[in-house]
């Protein structure tokens, strides 16, 4: 019991720590360990790279088209975003990269994103190719087997959110999935304002 009073005092006379600064923490995101590349297909089967966007910003999303809401939410909220950003939309490419390969064929990515808006990119790949690409973004997901147990009726449990990719490839921050549009569009009007 003495050892634990004298730990105690000992812990209450250390002088307070300052946590991060806000420019701290910033750094600290941009530091994780993302790795902001990837190799996958648009909708005509046609090699797309995350070198090919180099001088925009990339808004990137992994879901899938059978997702009852997160993936559908997520859409709407980026096309508002595209929306309200105006004509400064086009310095910034919305991408959305299938967890679902199996399904989601480029023909079906192509229906489903441009039903949000036109300007969102679907992007898929082998199985692969799809594990890599979020492996290097830190997207987990996985197949959730439904109580039917047949191999066409599943759904894929997810990492949610929006990752911001700068015009130098480079990692700048991700929004946790809900962010408000608000916050989204301020963070993304002000960057788009820097040549």
């Amino acid at each position: 019991m003495k050892f634990l009073l004298c730990l105690l005092a000992g812990l209450l006379a250390t002088p307070a720590i300052a946590g991060p600064s806000a420019h701290e923490l910033l750094q600290a995101e941009r530091n994780e360990t993302i790795i902001p590349r990837y190799l996958l297909q648009d909708p005509r089967g046609r090699s797309v790279t995350s070198e090919d966007f180099r001088g925009r910003f990339q808004l990137i999303t992994f879901g899938y088209t059978y997702c009852p809401d997160i993936c559908p939410t997520t859409l709407v909220e980026m096309a508002a975003v595209l929306e309200r950003l105006g004509d400064k939309a086009k310095r910034l490419q919305a991408i959305f990269i299938t967890v679902d390969p199996e399904r989601d064929s480029g023909q079906v990515l192509q229906t489903y994103t441009e039903f949000f808006d036109p300007r969102i990119l679907g992007l898929t790949g082998s199985p692969a190719l799809i594990r890599r690409t979020a492996d290097n973004f830190r997207i987990r997901y996985a197949k959730v087997r439904t109580a039917d147990n047949t191999s066409e009726n599943y759904a894929v449990d997810h990492s949610a959110g929006m990752i911001l990719i700068g015009p130098d490839g480079r990692f700048i921050r991700k929004f946790a999935y809900a962010t408000p549009v608000d916050t989204v569009v301020a963070t993304l009007a002000e960057l788009l304002e820097i040549p």
